[in-house]
Formats: structure tokens, C-alpha cells, sequence
């Protein structure tokens, strides 16, 4: 029998030359190593499309391919097929067309968390914990949560029929979409003391440095005398808007950070341009594990300049310039042409790369693999780990209980009971739960089936197994045993243990009900360590100036 082979792999093969002697053009070192591999992956294609058992999927074959070719170099270069390019433009530009809600799955369906204020899916009525039951009439159960989204997400003006399903009734929204963008806007807020405080959540548009001096202005005006700039969470974007956000705090003509990679062209030194608006005003940097990117040029530049104090955990350590090219058949590339450095000459990128998309952490970075940078003042920083805060905050990791109830939903679904009693609460500031509506969820809570265990005891099972091996345990049966009932899950005694930490999420959950994003922010003032300690700083003139000129 006599295999036909499929012309398009002849084209593929054809195009493989060409791109081989178009590289060999640009880079004769390994032009034959381009030609030799672009040939052998032709003939795997050809292979497959003779003998493999099934029919092959070529689309879906290629793109894994270059996905697991890409990830090899690292994770911020990437393929975007012509598929994907509504992700891509979320992610580049910070807008889709939407509804503007999160959801999560939960159980079968996917249900909605949290309606953006003022957007389409809160302004048609739509409330957390409204189950989303059909999308245009298609039926949601047991969809993925990214399924659900894609369904949800279209063309800006176009008006799709969500039912969902609330207290038991059957509820049609006519949701009209609406270009949604992720707030980047900064939020403001004044302290005692005559403390600001801006939070940015990302760099993303070109008017973002432009949207910072505004809220800086306003907050001058309202009479500041020194400043906490809030960059948690805040994953980056424009390396242009970091550099501009600096410039307002130091000198016209000061390098902010320069780029080095292998072209040529992408050395450059990217120097502030404008007058600064305040040289002297005492400035706070918050990061945390999720500040990246343009973050880093800030609060890097800040600190290597000792023009800020800055508090948190070390950020994520990404010191990578991207570009993005135009590809053929509106697909497109992302791809890492430079590193970038901060005044002191260090680049923040991590030694070991951590591939949040993967669920990939970093490594420790031994001290013996970084390298020492001097600031201005002469004050040790050092590279390949991101930055290193001058005050750390040390995480505050929930209690095993705590994180079931989350994970669980209970803390979500106690909030959405909460609000059908109660119309009204007191301003996001002010909310607190009473002793007996606390009491009240710890009934609940303890009507609901979950399981946890906790670290202690998860220890004491393996060292029982050892003491086992080893033969000492019948000695110690009794002292375990005892032990091990004390550290044994009680749902209620856990309950009152971690009464104060169960009890902020819990007030925060709620005030987002009533005050959406900003209530939340609002509301984690009051128990928000890095907000508090950033206080305590700007109130210490000695702690703040001896830590820039120690």
C-alpha cells in the first residue's frame, strides 16, 4: 500500500529552509544548526503524518512544541497564537471585553466572587455568590472556570443573557459587555500625621505616571509631609512609567536603569527628563513577593539612590525586558531581549527563575551566588534575588484551619448569608464583626463538613513511624498519645484560637460586599502590618534617616 504524504508538509518543509537560511543570514556561528534541526523536526511531521496510529493534530502539535521550546529559555518568552490574542491583549495592555467580575469554580459550577464597581455585570445587578447556571442559554455545569470566562468574555457592546441562581430563584441578567480594564488607577488615602499613601497596581497603561502625579498633587495639596507608596501585588508593565514615577522624586538627568542585551540597540541608559516634583519628602516603598518587573525599577532605584525607605518581603525578581513581534497568520511572539539594572549596577533577576504560571517557586539563592552593590550613601544591596527590603516583614501565614474555611468557601458563603440579613454596615473603617455574630459564624462553620490537620500532628504521625522502627515507642505510648491529643484538630477549640485572624478575612469578605475593591482596601487598613510599620517608620525621623544614612 502505497502512503500518500500530505502536501502541506512539503510546504512546511519548504518554509523551514527558508527560515534556516534566513537565520544563517543573521547568525552564521549556528546557521547549520538552525537548518539541521528545522530539517529533523520537518521529518518528525512527516512521519507522524504517515504512520502515526491516529490522526494527528498538527495546530495543536506546533503549539505545544514551541510552548516546551520557549519555556527552555525562560518564562516570559512566549508564542501567542492567533487564539489566544484576547489573553494577550489582557495581559499587554491590561483590558479585555467583558463583564467585569471574578469568578471561581466551586462544586459543579463556577460562581460569581466579585462584581467590579461601576462595571457591566454589577451595574445589570449581578452579586457574589450568584451561581452561574447558563451562559446565551449553554448550560455551565462542570465547565472550568476558564471556559466560563471565555464564555462571558466577547466584543465590547454586545449583550450576552447569564442566568444564575440566588437564594434559590432563577435570575436572568441581560449583562452588556464593556471594554474592562484592570484598575490601575491609583488609590489614595491620608493618614494621621499628615501621611499619604498611593497604591498602584500596575504600570500598565502610558498615562500611569501621569495618573500618579495627579494623586501625588492632590495629596500635597491636602498638606502630606511624607508619603507611603504602595507597590504590592503590583506585577509591572511599562518600564517608561517607572522611570517617569522616579523622576517626580529625584534630580532631572539621574539614570534610573539601564538595559543590556545581546543586540546592540537595546543597550540604553533611560535617564530622568523633567524637573522632580519633591526632592525631600520622606517616601515609603511597600513590596511584597508579587511586586515585579517595573516595581523593582521603582523601589530599586529608590533605594539604590537612598531616596526611600523600603518595607515588606523581598519582591519576585524579574529583571527581564520583553518585546512583542508581529508573526504571521495574527499570531505573535513575546520575547526577552535585554536585562535590566538599577543605579547601583545590580540586576534584580532572579538566579532561579519562579514560573508562577507553572506553580514553579524559586530556590534559595545562596549568599556565596550574589553579588554586592553599593548605594549612594554606601549602603550594601545585592542582586539575583530581587530586592531585599531595609525592613522586613515576616509573612503571616494563616493557620491550617483558617486556610480550609477559605478554600472551603465557608468564609464566602457565610459573607453572602451575611448581607440578605443585614441591608446596611457601618463604613469599610469601622466594620467589625460583634462577639455574637462571631459566635454566629462558629455555629455555622462547625455545621459544615471539612477536614484539616495541622502541622504538629502531621509531625508527631511521622515520628511516631520512626520511634516505631526503631523500637521505642511501646516506652512512650502514653506520652504520644497525649501529646497527640493536644495537637489533634478541634474544630471548636480552633475556632477561638484563631478567633482574631478568621475574623479579618471574614470583616474584609463582608465589607466587599457593600464597598467593593476599595472597601477592601479600606477596611485591611486596620490590620495591614506593612501599612503599620510603614507608619511607624514616617513617624521616626531618626529610624527613617538613620536607615538611608546608617
Amino acid at each position: 500500500m502505497k502512503i500518500k504524504h500530505n502536501k502541506n508538509w512539503s510546504y512546511i518543509f519548504l518554509l523551514t529552509i527558508c527560515f534556516g537560511f534566513s537565520s544563517f543570514s543573521n547568525a552564521q556561528s549556528n546557521g547549520f544548526e538552525v537548518i539541521k534541526n528545522m530539517e529533523l523536526l520537518d521529518l518528525i511531521y512527516q512521519h507522524l503524518d504517515m504512520y502515526y496510529v491516529d490522526e494527528p493534530q498538527p495546530g495543536k502539535m506546533s503549539k505545544t512544541g514551541i510552548d516546551a521550546m520557549l519555556r527552555e529559555l525562560d518564562p516570559y518568552t512566549v508564542y501567542y497564537h492567533e487564539n489566544n490574542i484576547e489573553d494577550y491583549r489582557m495581559i499587554t495592555t491590561g483590558q479585555y471585553g467583558g463583564i467585569g467580575a471574578i469568578i471561581r469554580k466551586i462544586d459543579d459550577y463556577s460562581y460569581i466572587i466579585e462584581p467590579r464597581e461601576g462595571k457591566p455585570a454589577q451595574l445589570a445587578g449581578a452579586k457574589a455568590g450568584d451561581k452561574i447556571l447558563t451562559i446565551e442559554g449553554k448550560n455551565m455545569k462542570d465547565k472550568s472556570s476558564e471556559e466560563v470566562s471565555d464564555a462571558l468574555k466577547g466584543p465590547k457592546g454586545t449583550t450576552i443573557d447569564v442566568t444564575v441562581l440566588r437564594d434559590g430563584e432563577k435570575i436572568t441578567l441581560a449583562i452588556t459587555r464593556d471594554e474592562i480594564k484592570i484598575d490601575d488607577a491609583p488609590f489614595t488615602r491620608m493618614f494621621d500625621n499628615n501621611i499619604g499613601y498611593i497604591k498602584l497596581n500596575s504600570f500598565m497603561p502610558q498615562s500611569t505616571s501621569a495618573d500618579v502625579k495627579k494623586a501625588y498633587v492632590e495629596l500635597k495639596s491636602r498638606g502630606i509631609t511624607s508619603l507611603i507608596f504602595d507597590l504590592r501585588g503590583n506585577g509591572g508593565g511599562l518600564m517608561i512609567e517607572a522611570v517617569k514615577i522616579v523622576n517626580m522624586f529625584v534630580k532631572k538627568g539621574q539614570s534610573v536603569v539601564t538595559t543590556r542585551g545581546r543586540v546592540e540597540d537595546e543597550n540604553r541608559d533611560y535617564l530622568t527628563t523633567d524637573a522632580p516634583l519633591d526632592l525631600d519628602i520622606p517616601i515609603v516603598v511597600l513590596v511584597d513577593e508579587n511586586s515585579a518587573s517595573a516595581s523593582e525599577i521603582v523601589a530599586g532605584s529608590l533605594q539604590d539612590l537612598d531616596r526611600a525607605v523600603i518595607i515588606g518581603t523581598t519582591s519576585f525578581g524579574k529583571g527581564l525586558v520583553q518585546r512583542t513581534y508581529d508573526l504571521k497568520y495574527g499570531s505573535k511572539m513575546k520575547l526577552t531581549i535585554a536585562k535590566y539594572y538599577t543605579p547601583s549596577g545590580r540586576c534584580v533577576q532572579r538566579l532561579e527563575y519562579y514560573d508562577k504560571e507553572l506553580g514553579v517557586r524559586p530556590q534559595e539563592i545562596a549568599d556565596s551566588l550574589v553579588k554586592k552593590f553599593k548605594t549612594v550613601n554606601g549602603r550594601n544591596v545585592i542582586d539575583g534575588r530581587g530586592i531585599e527590603p531595609d525592613f522586613t516583614i515576616d509573612k503571616n501565614e494563616l493557620s491550617r484551619l483558617t486556610s480550609t474555611l477559605y478554600a472551603e468557601n465557608i468564609l464566602f458563603n457565610f459573607a453572602t448569608d451575611y448581607t440578605k440579613s443585614h441591608a446596611t454596615i457601618p463604613q469599610a473603617e469601622l466594620f467589625k464583626l460583634s462577639d455574637s455574630e462571631y459566635e454566629a459564624f462558629k455555629t455555622y462553620a462547625l455545621s459544615k463538613e471539612f477536614d484539616y490537620s495541622t502541622a504538629s500532628e502531621e509531625m508527631l504521625k511521622k515520628m511516631k513511624e520512626t520511634a516505631e522502627e526503631e523500637g521505642y515507642l511501646e516506652e512512650a505510648t502514653v506520652e504520644y498519645d497525649a501529646l497527640l491529643a493536644k495537637v489533634v484538630p478541634s474544630k471548636k477549640r480552633d475556632l477561638d484560637k484563631f478567633e482574631p485572624e478568621i475574623k479579618e478575612l471574614l470583616e474584609n469578605e463582608i465589607v466587599s460586599r457593600y464597598y467593593y475593591q476599595n472597601g477592601r482596601i479600606i477596611n485591611s487598613f486596620n490590620n495591614d502590618r506593612f501599612v503599620l510599620k510603614a507608619i511607624e517608620v514616617l513617624k521616626d525621623n531618626k529610624k527613617y534617616n538613620g536607615t538611608l544614612n546608617p
